[in-house]
């Protein structure tokens, strides 16, 4: 199961598990959205390769504009995954507080 919708304050949830089977839907969801202020992540069980793949392409169509990516309530195993990878020096990560 995966679900991405607007939340309050120019927020976009992710819900489930961002894989290579969600990655076109989550695409196209983040193409037509309007730089968003956040990606909350509070609900989001697993993130794959191909999932790291989405949230970078979206990073750099904020960069572009001036902004930056931030990702808030990011769960410890998520983090990891940011951590290990590298890609917590390039994207805003906060660590959700549980």
């Amino acid at each position: 199961m995966f679900e991405i919708e607007y939340a309050d304050g120019g927020i976009i949830a992710f819900a489930g598990r961002l894989d290579a089977a969600q990655c076109g839907r989550a695409q196209a969801f983040l193409d037509a959205a309007n730089a968003p202020d956040a990606f909350d992540f509070s609900k989001l069980e697993y993130i794959s390769s191909a999932g790291l793949g989405v949230l970078l392409k979206a990073h750099k169509r904020l960069l572009a504009s001036g902004g930056r990516l931030r990702l808030i309530n990011v769960n410890s195993h998520i983090y990891d995954i940011f951590r290990y990878s590298g890609l917590d020096q390039v994207f805003q990560v906060e660590r959700s507080a549980g």
